[in-house]
C-alpha cells in the first residue's frame, strides 16, 4: 500500500490539530483575529463565538451566570459536532490525541500491553467520569473536570505558557503506555463521553463494504474502539455507534478498499450484504 494513503488521515488530523493551536497561538500572541481565545471559549473570525459544551455543562451546574457568548458557541458546537460526527474532536481536534497515540504506539511496539486481558476500567467508566463531573460541579461549585483536565491544561499550556499542568499530562501518557491501552480517551475521558452522547444522529460515518472484505482484521488492530467495528468481515453497512471517532486509521490500513467515509446509511444484514 502507498505509504501516503496509509498515513492520509493520520497526517491530515496531525495538520488540523497543529493548526487550531497555531490559530491560537496567533490569535492570543500575535493579534491574528482567525480564532482567539482556548478551547474552552474561543471566537472565530471575530464574529463567531465558540466553546466546549461539555465545560459549559458544568458551570451551569455549578451555579455560574454564563454570558449569551458562552451559551450560543456551546450551542453551534454541539449542533457542528452532532452532525459531523461527535467523537470527531477528540480525533481531530482535541490536542491530547497526539499524547495518547504516541503512548499507545509505543506500549504496542514494546509489547506491553499484548495479550493484556485484566482491565483496571472499563469502557463506560467514562460515562460514569461524566455524570460524577456534572454532580461535582453542582456540589463543589466549580467545573469539577476542567480544574484536573489534562485536556486544558495541555490546550492552556500550548497557548499561554505550559506550568505544572505537563504532570497531569505526564500521568495520562504514562497510564496509556503502562497500565492501560487507550486509557484514557478509551476509558476515562467524561468530554470524549459527552461527545458520544451528543452523536446518535450524526451524518459522517465509515462505512464497510462485506462483499470487498478479506477479514484480514488489520482494522480491528488499528482501531482505539475495536469493538463497534462489528460488521467487519460479516456484513456491508455503517459504523453507527457514537463511540467512533472517525479518525480513519481502519480506512488507511485496509488494503481491500472495504471501509470509507461516506453519509450514513442504516446497518445492512448479513443476507442482504448491500453496499
Amino acid at each position: 500500500m502507498n505509504k501516503s494513503k496509509h498515513l492520509r488521515y493520520l497526517i491530515g488530523r496531525r495538520v488540523v490539530q497543529a493548526a487550531v493551536m497555531l490559530l491560537l497561538v496567533g490569535g492570543n500572541l500575535w493579534g491574528w483575529t482567525v480564532l482567539r481565545g482556548n478551547l474552552s471559549q474561543s471566537i472565530l473570525l471575530g464574529t463567531v463565538p465558540l466553546a466546549d459544551p461539555f465545560a459549559v455543562l458544568q458551570l451551569l451546574a455549578a451555579g455560574g451566570m454564563l454570558a449569551s457568548n458562552a451559551l450560543l458557541g456551546s450551542l453551534i458546537t454541539v449542533v457542528f459536532y452532532g452532525l459531523l460526527g461527535g467523537r470527531t474532536f477528540c480525533a481531530w481536534v482535541c490536542p491530547m490525541n497526539p499524547v495518547t497515540d504516541l503512548a499507545n504506539r509505543l506500549a504496542r511496539r514494546l509489547g506491553w500491553n499484548k495479550g493484556q486481558k485484566a482491565r483496571m476500567f472499563s469502557r463506560s467508566s467514562r460515562f460514569v467520569a461524566l455524570i460524577l463531573a456534572v454532580v461535582l460541579s453542582l456540589v463543589l461549585g466549580i467545573a469539577a473536570f476542567e480544574a484536573i483536565s489534562p485536556i486544558g491544561m495541555l490546550h492552556r499550556g500550548l497557548v499561554f505558557g505550559m506550568g505544572a499542568g505537563w504532570m497531569v499530562v505526564l500521568a495520562a501518557f504514562v497510564f496509556d503506555l503502562a497500565v492501560q491501552r487507550n486509557g484514557f480517551c478509551g476509558h476515562l475521558c467524561p468530554l470524549g463521553a459527552f461527545y458520544t452522547a451528543i452523536s446518535p444522529m450524526s451524518l459522517v460515518r465509515i462505512q464497510h463494504d462485506h462483499h470487498k472484505c478479506t477479514s484480514c482484521m488489520d482494522c480491528l488492530k488499528v482501531c482505539p474502539e475495536n469493538e463497534i467495528l462489528e460488521l467487519v468481515g460479516k456484513a456491508s453497512g455503517s459504523v453507527l455507534d457514537g463511540v467512533c471517532t472517525n479518525c480513519g486509521r481502519c480506512i488507511e490500513v485496509c488494503h481491500d478498499d472495504a471501509l470509507r467515509f461516506n453519509f450514513r446509511k442504516e446497518a445492512m444484514s448479513l443476507e442482504s450484504g448491500g453496499s
